[in-house]
This record gives C-alpha cells, structure tokens and sequence, in this order.
C-alpha cells in the first residue's frame, strides 16, 4: 500500500511499505509553479508512485526529478516519469549526468548541478550539495530546500520497518541498528566510511534543517543540525576504522 502525508509545507512524502525487505521506500513532492518529484522509486513502482502523485496535481506536469545517486529506488522509473511528463527534466550532479545519466536513463539530457548551484521551482529554492560517497556513490549530492530548511538526505538516517511518516523522536537509535545488522551480512559497507564522511555530515549539520526527508524510514522533524552531528559520531563507530 501507498500512502501520502504532508511533513512540510507543499512537501509529500510517498511512501510504500515492502513486507519482504521489511523497508519504506519514500518519494517526495514539492508542489509549486514547477513541480519536483525527489526519486522515483524501481520501476516495479511506477504506477503506485504515479497514482499517488495524482492525488496532488497532474503527473504530466511535474517538472523536476530528482535523485542522489545511480540505484534502482533513486532514479529506477527516470525514463517512465519522463515519458510520462514531457517538460520533465532530471536533477543530479554534474558527475551522475556525465558518468551515467544521459547515457544509461535520461530521454532527455539532465540538469547536471555543481556544489552550490540553485534550483529555483516557484515560491522554494533548492541548494544543490556535492556529497562524494554520502550517502554512497561518487556522484552522490542531496538538495536543501532554503525556505522551510528542509534536506532532502536520500539514504542518511535509514530505518527498518513500517513507521510513522514523521517523527519529532530521535531516529538515530534505529538507523544504527539496520547499520549493526546490515555490516553482519551481503549488504556490509551500504554506508562507505571515507575521508569525507565526517566533514560532509558537518558541513550539512551547519545548514542548520528543520527537517531530514530520508528514502528509508520516518522524516525527522525537529534539530537537524544536532542529528546530522551526531549521526557523524555513530558513523565512526559503527562504520569506522577499528584500528
């Protein structure tokens, strides 16, 4: 089942349950003068996305689509969306759109953003971030919205199980434990430990959100900055170098 819930103003979040992985996967809306869908989702979930979408505005006019980094549940149904919506375009880095994006996914060459760049979408304003192998990926970057300080943080914060949609309760308890059990089996190392692990974190933390929109799991409503602090510190100990 899919479900839709508001966690900030004009931002959706789509979220549905698979019983199998035990996991949400959750897209985000934002509603304005051009709508950005923020992933896709696999294809197995194009059409539930897209019906869910619809309960907001016309899919076909959705403008953005935008994801972190190459997987299926980021940018999986890209080509199905754009398709779908013939204005679209996607939104990555300018390293996703180089390495991999117009040639492997996009119908349509994608907006390759830099450090810094801005999406302006209507009444929101969107801070592209570089984020190399954070959350994974080389071309990994996360966008921040600057008028309701809400970050769009892909992978960060992952959480099992079918939660709430928003919590202000800290998640960071539960992202360790998917982190402890994951490192315990095939999927070891889903969160690279590198040299730019700890600064990155920081350098988000001082962005100061009111809000994290993770892809797994519940929104974090509440100290982000304080969060994304701490999330560094449990990182380096479950994550990190043991020696």
């Amino acid at each position: 089942m899919t479900t839709v819930s508001e966690i900030a103003p004009d931002l959706f979040r789509i979220s549905t349950f698979v019983k199998e992985f035990d996991l949400q996967f959750n897209q985000f809306l934002v509603r304005d003068d051009e709508p950005l869908l923020f992933h896709t989702g696999p294809r197995a979930m194009f059409a539930a996305v897209r019906d869910a979408v619809a309960t907001l505005l016309n899919p076909n006019a959705v403008k953005w689509i935008g994801f972190s980094h190459l997987e299926a549940d980021e940018c999986g149904s890209l080509r199905e969306w754009q398709l779908l919506a013939p204005e679209s375009m996607a939104v990555c880095s300018l390293v996703g759109k180089l390495v991999s994006i117009d040639d492997c996914m996009a119908v349509r060459p994608a907006l390759g953003m830099k450090d810094g760049d801005v999406l302006n979408t209507g009444k929101y304003r969107f801070r592209f971030l570089h984020t190399p192998h954070v959350p994974h990926c080389w071309e990994a970057g996360l966008l921040f919205e600057e008028t309701q300080r809400t970050l769009l943080c892909s992978d960060l914060f992952h959480q099992s199980g079918d939660v709430e949609p928003a919590t202000h309760s800290d998640v960071l308890g539960r992202c360790r434990q998917v982190l402890v059990e994951y490192q315990q089996g095939p999927l070891a190392n889903y969160m690279p430990y590198a040299t730019l692990t700890e600064p990155t974190l920081h350098r988000l933390a001082g962005l100061q959100p009111k809000t994290l929109a993770t892809m797994h799991g519940s929104a974090y409503i509440g100290d982000g900055s304080r969060a994304l602090r701490d999330l560094a510190t449990m990182f380096k100990e479950v994550l990190g170098p043991t020696s």
